[in-house]
């Protein structure tokens, strides 16, 4: 890869970033601000995920070796940092998220090290359902079309998002595909609609399973919705030609309340969490009702430029039998 065609590289990934971050903020009423790579362990603020990643973990000498964790994302403390800045309701933040995932899988669209743009907005009591959720959903999407036409305009690159995004319940999904696994399911829908939106993930369907997990004490998956499902959160697929499969591009929702707290932490087996910094703040009254998620920087880069392998768009580190691969098929690694 030639000096040129890396700088080249460089500015179309940065187009992609500065026109969607400040779309997003325009949006969706968000400020900008700091954000940490690091937290302290043991406080429940760092998003567990599916509760089996282990988080990079090390003593700190000027906190007497007590340790530190680098996040894995900042789904809990975007909620004490909105408290902590009394902003108004309808008014949020956005952070340029760094984090470190070392259990994941090394994939086309999978690295240990991630960037997100997180973000979280105060909402009031009344905005605590399915129609708010997929109004917020719908004001993201249009901004991933604004961004796909500035990448159009800027680069030549033909658009091929669907103007209208599709919403659909996992149990619904599960009812149209229901001798298919979960991640196939995925597929099959994105490649219908072009771009879905799958709500109610978390919570077990009518087959016994969930859709995918997730983490207990953010996203609501249990409370009931005007469409008589349940689930407040969801995530946000594309079909990627590329790859001739769905691409998630954002994982999001209304986040718990207390009582939807105290009961997913039931469902779950994590009762013992209650004792926890967010937990007992949460518990008390203390945070904010939001609504938040985090939407993958590399992953929307590598979409709108069409891009083969994230590594692409982002710089890390991979196996060298991937680095080998790369180079036998021209794709170019950061």
């Amino acid at each position: 890869m030639s000096k040129k065609e890396i700088l080249q590289a460089e500015k179309s990934i940065a187009l992609v970033k500065e026109q969607f971050s400040k779309g997003l903020c325009n949006a969706l009423n968000l400020y900008p601000i700091s954000s940490p790579m690091i937290v302290n362990e043991g406080t429940g603020i760092n998003d567990d995920l599916n509760g089996i990643e282990r988080p990079v973990s090390f003593p700190v000498k000027f906190l007497n070796n007590n340790r530190g964790v680098v996040v894995h994302s900042l789904a809990k403390w975007k909620r004490i940092r909105l408290q902590e800045l009394e902003l108004d309701a309808h008014e949020g933040i956005l952070t340029d998220m760094k984090a470190l995932r070392p259990d994941e899988d090394s994939s086309p669209i999978h690295s240990i090290y991630v960037d997100q743009w997180d973000w979280e907005l105060h909402i009031d009591k009344s905005d605590r359902t399915l129609s708010y959720l997929k109004n917020i959903v719908r004001k993201i999407y249009q901004n991933l079309l604004d961004t796909e036409q500035k990448v159009y305009e800027e680069l030549g690159i033909e658009p091929i998002l669907p103007k209208k995004l599709s919403f659909i319940h996992s149990e619904q999904l599960l009812q149209l595909y229901p001798t298919l696994s979960p991640k196939e399911r995925e597929h099959a829908i994105a490649k219908d609609y072009g771009a879905v939106f799958i709500i109610g993930i978390g919570g077990k369907l009518s087959n016994g399973e969930p859709h995918d997990s997730r983490s207990a004490d953010y996203d609501d998956w249990t409370t009931p919705t005007e469409e008589g499902y349940k689930g407040l959160n969801g995530d946000l697929l594309v079909w990627n030609p590329v790859h001739d499969k769905s691409l998630e591009l954002s994982s999001m929702g209304i986040r718990v309340d207390k009582e939807a707290l105290e009961h997913q932490l039931t469902l779950a087996g994590a009762l013992d969490k209650k004792s926890l910094l967010y937990h007992s703040l949460l518990l008390a009254d203390k945070l904010p009702l939001c609504i938040g998620g985090g939407l993958g920087q590399s992953r929307i880069c590598m979409f709108l430029l069409r891009k083969k392998h994230i590594g692409e768009v982002q710089a890390s580190i991979w196996p060298e039998e991937v680095r080998k691969q790369a180079e036998l098929e021209g794709i170019n690694l950061l």
